[in-house]
């Protein structure tokens, strides 16, 4: 939930890699991956004050005077979490080509993409 000066993210019994991709999905704008090798489920609410490079940079902007704490340090004061940048290899899919199908072709059921990895 983002209000004016924080956001709050409630999980409920989540696995910290789902957590992980929670965040990568929408707060940050680059993977994130579970390296802790705990596979428990818990629960617990994370709340921080975003910056302008989370969130697909809504224009939100750092308070200094807020009191509530800003991702990294949120992650660590309430979770015992800490964001580490490193290099890494993450696997991604690439479409390098598109062709739509003609107007007489029919589609049925679901298409499955495949590819080498």
């Amino acid at each position: 939930m983002i209000a004016p000066g924080s956001v709050s993210l409630p999980a409920r019994s989540a696995t910290l890699s789902e957590f992980a991709c929670v965040l990568q999905r929408a707060a940050m704008n680059r993977p994130v991956v579970d390296q802790t090798g705990l596979t428990g489920r818990y629960d617990f609410q994370l709340t921080w004050l975003p910056d302008e490079s989370q969130f697909g940079g809504l224009g939100l902007k750092p308070n200094p005077d807020a009191p509530v704490p800003d991702l990294w340090a949120a992650l660590q004061q309430q979770l015992g979490l800490k964001l580490e940048a490193t290099k890494g290899t993450v696997q991604t899919l690439v479409v390098d080509k598109f062709e739509p199908p003609s107007e007489n072709q029919e589609i049925s059921g679901p298409r499955t993409l495949t590819g080498e990895s």
